[in-house]
């Protein structure tokens, strides 16, 4: 599985969130939100993940704009951490481009791994 991360804030520590717990099963590239989103677009990547402080700005805009919203799920906002279930639904409804703040990455990125990883068996 290949992950792109991209959005505004903690792009190095998503990195290795995403490589701690995907393992061996995933791929992880750091890129600008343009090319992030290009990526997903053209297919050579599979999902994106990405940033900032609302959740879904930063994170997501470019994504919102190339793959269209409903491509695009904000995990997590301010004052609203992510939510297990409602990422394992947003995967499964079929979200390529994850957005969630910078202060819930950890959270974020274990409960989006834990389902893309599902999926994929």
């Amino acid at each position: 599985m290949k992950i792109v991360v991209g959005g505004q804030v903690d792009k190095a520590e998503i990195e290795q969130l995403v490589k701690k717990c995907g393992g061996d099963s995933v791929e992880v590239m750091v890129k600008n939100d343009l090319d992030a989103a290009m990526l997903i677009k053209s297919g050579g990547a599979d999902y994106y993940v990405g940033a900032c402080h609302t959740g879904g700005g930063g994170a997501l805009a470019m994504a919102i704009a190339l793959l269209g919203k409903q491509h695009c799920a904000t995990i997590s906002m301010p004052g609203k951490p992510p939510v297990k279930e409602k990422v394992e639904e947003s995967v499964s409804s079929g979200a390529k481009a994850f957005g969630f703040t910078g202060d819930h990455k950890e959270k974020a990125v274990e409960y989006l791994m834990d389902a893309l990883l599902k999926q994929q068996v």
